[in-house]
């Protein structure tokens, strides 16, 4: 069975671009519907933790200055990752701050991200929205802890990709669910998921479904 890597990032703001840094880390690798391993690391980057930003994680500044060097932190969790595929709610956000990081210890993703947060807009085009606090409660997984920290989110989010998975298996009868499937239904147009997944040629075996209205 495929495994895969589902990251979240806290950071001391948005875009690593505007200088922001990763202030926690954490990484859970998935197989078959099942958490296999975990990875979780508060990080020092020698920056300043905002008081919006630690009220809305916890993270305080005291925390970030005990924590290891960002550089060790990296490597590790680089390490623990591979070259798993990768996963994360509203990916783009932890795809910048996984790309900022690894450069920093001069190292390169080599692998592409699927975001839970794109498919559940094509599977689950009902929910109220589409953050991950949303889905968790409309899919009725369970709350892993505190939402915005990294080892609870990255638990809620592999839940909800399995479920998500679950979802497509089930609708769709199909074998096996893989990265690959994953991310050319998030990049499909939301009418067409039916279709995207029935073309898809890396398919284990699927429905030749006319395309879902979602």
């Amino acid at each position: 069975m495929e495994t895969v890597a589902v990251i979240d990032f806290e950071t001391t703001g948005i875009s690593p671009d505007a200088g922001a840094r990763a202030t926690e880390i954490a990484a859970v690798l998935l197989r078959d519907g099942r958490v296999v391993d975990r990875y979780q690391s508060l990080m020092n980057a020698g920056a300043w933790v905002p008081p919006f930003i630690e009220q809305l994680t916890g993270i305080s500044n005291q925390m970030v200055r005990a924590a290891p060097p960002a550089a060790k932190v990296m490597r590790e969790v680089a390490d623990f990752v591979g070259a798993h595929p990768l996963v994360a709610h509203n990916a783009s956000f932890d795809r910048r701050f996984w790309d900022a990081e690894l450069a920093r210890v001069r190292k390169r993703r080599v692998q592409e991200f699927a975001c839970t947060m794109l498919l559940a807009r094509r599977i689950y085009p009902q929910a109220p929205n589409h953050k991950l606090g949303t889905l968790v409660e409309f899919a009725r997984l369970p709350v892993a802890g505190r939402h915005h920290r990294a080892l609870a989110d990255a638990e809620m989010a592999a839940s909800l990709l399995a479920k998500l998975e679950e979802e497509l298996t089930q609708r769709y009868r199909l074998t096996a669910v893989t990265h690959a499937l994953l991310r050319e239904i998030q990049g499909a147009p939301r009418d067409q998921l039916g279709g995207c997944v029935a073309r898809f040629p890396g398919r284990a075996s699927a429905a030749r479904a006319p395309c879902a209205r979602t």
